[in-house]
């Protein structure tokens, strides 16, 4: 067996070890589903009125698609670093496994969560009155395209997860970097209501790009007001999406890999 075909296999075990582990700990399962779910009928009730109604509720899906996988990052770091606090990178030490395997199928058993959130997601957003205008096949590679994005963002939440030292730094630093990437973006509001630097940033933020990539598959047409405006990764946001989502992954799993042999070196 080659080394890499030894790496997907190893990485294959941990990742369904790690999905067993969510049926000890309800908790981090219910608090992935309920986030999301929580921002669709705030933003949708709450906020909606004001924006739009109904067409900003069909318009709001893509950055709840686009922020509920980035969010998902905070466990990736939670569940690595509570890894190492309970001495399992320990174990793994002195066994014949690629040192890889362990993150990998960690980032692989979150994917499967982001899939999970975006299917209840989904459903919640059927309910307050999303639809989508496009052919099954755009439909579906918009799901693709949040899922890899979803990938690239655990590989993010991998290497601050192996950079804190304690559990309480992994869950604070997971956290805190969060907000500011999903909300100056256009995943809620257009970017062109918001002063020059900040929509410079929201424009170019990946974030933005992913959830403006699965509106146009979706087929969600924005409202009145709401434009994304005519900015090259506005007018590019499939490709762009897919450029980021490579270039997040190949740096943050190079970090990642790196920090992990550190540690099990030392």
């Amino acid at each position: 067996m080659t080394a890499l075909a030894l790496a997907g296999r190893d990485a294959g075990i941990i990742a369904w070890r790690n999905l067993l582990n969510l049926g000890r700990t309800p908790g981090s399962v219910i608090a992935a589903l309920v986030q999301p779910l929580m921002f669709v009928l705030l933003l949708a009730y709450v906020f909606g009125g004001s924006l739009g109604g109904d067409d900003y509720r069909v318009y709001l899906m893509g950055g709840i698609f686009a922020q509920a996988v980035t969010f998902n990052a905070a466990f990736t770091a939670l569940g690595l670093a509570n890894d190492m606090h309970k001495g399992l990178v320990d174990r793994f030490r002195s066994l014949p496994t690629p040192r890889s395997s362990v993150v990998l199928g960690r980032t692989l058993s979150d994917l499967t969560m982001s899939t999970v959130t975006l299917t209840v997601t989904a459903l919640c957003g059927l309910l307050v009155g999303w639809r989508t205008d496009a052919p099954a096949h755009h439909v579906l590679l918009g799901f693709v395209v949040i899922l890899l994005f979803a990938f690239a963002m655990s590989w993010v939440g991998a290497t601050i997860g192996l950079t804190a030292r304690s559990v309480e730094v992994a869950q604070s630093a997971g956290l805190i970097w969060l907000f500011p990437v999903t909300f100056v973006s256009s995943a809620f509001v257009s970017p062109t209501a918001m002063p020059g630097p900040l929509r410079t940033v929201a424009e170019w933020n990946p974030v933005s790009a992913t959830a403006t990539a699965a509106r146009q598959l979706f087929g969600n047409v924005p409202p009145a007001g709401l434009g994304p405006g005519d900015a090259w990764p506005v007018r590019n946001a499939l490709p762009y999406s897919l450029l980021c989502t490579a270039v997040i992954t190949a740096v943050f799993m190079a970090l990642a890999v790196r920090r992990y042999r550190r540690i099990t070196r030392g």
